[in-house]
């Protein structure tokens, strides 16, 4: 099951898991209160999984293709890890299964509180167009996922501050109706 937690306001090694002191651990329902969707799955079987095709098909996620983030593999390594990590937003859903290693999602919550979402092979999450989010690896410096669109991939990130957007409108009143 998917970890969540209130981060620390360390500005030290992104990669370091930044827990709260004392722990504030976030359950699934509250992620689904800022609209974050989360899914464990088989990443053994994703070619052939029929709970992913089943969620692909409900959710209309017809584009999919497969990123892996390290040095060796990723060209301009350092510049897209720090590109990651800048806050921003998205006009569109960020959906993105890990197939393996780890990394970690920070959303803001209603209150503008980072919490760190830890992700690995497995797990599935959908973050909603607006929240203002980053990633980022974990310490093992290793993550495969897989990248999933509603239609054709757009990845265009906007920094903050992108609240003229109506993507980062919308999902205001998505909170404010849920709070």
């Amino acid at each position: 099951m998917v970890q969540a937690w209130y981060m620390d306001d360390s500005a030290e090694d992104p990669r370091q898991p930044h827990r709260a002191e004392p722990g504030r651990p976030v359950g699934l329902e509250q992620l689904r209160r800022l609209g974050v969707l989360y899914w464990k799955l088989d990443a053994d079987q994703y070619e052939n999984d029929p709970e992913l095709e089943r969620i692909r098909k409900e959710r209309n996620y017809s584009w999919m293709d497969i990123i892996t983030i390290c040095k060796d593999k990723l060209p301009n390594y350092e510049e897209k890890i720090k590109m990651f990590y800048e806050e921003h937003l998205h006009l569109d859903d960020e959906i993105r299964y890990v197939l393996d290693g780890s990394g970690y999602f920070d959303v803001r919550d209603e209150d503008d509180r980072w919490i760190r979402i830890a992700m690995e092979k497995g797990d599935m999450i959908t973050l909603p167009a607006g929240i203002y989010h980053r990633f980022t690896l974990d310490e093992q410096n290793y993550v495969k996922a897989m990248r999933l669109f509603v239609g054709e991939p757009v990845w265009t990130a906007y920094n903050r501050p992108a609240d003229q957007f109506a993507a980062r409108g919308q999902y205001l009143a998505f909170l404010a109706q849920t709070a």
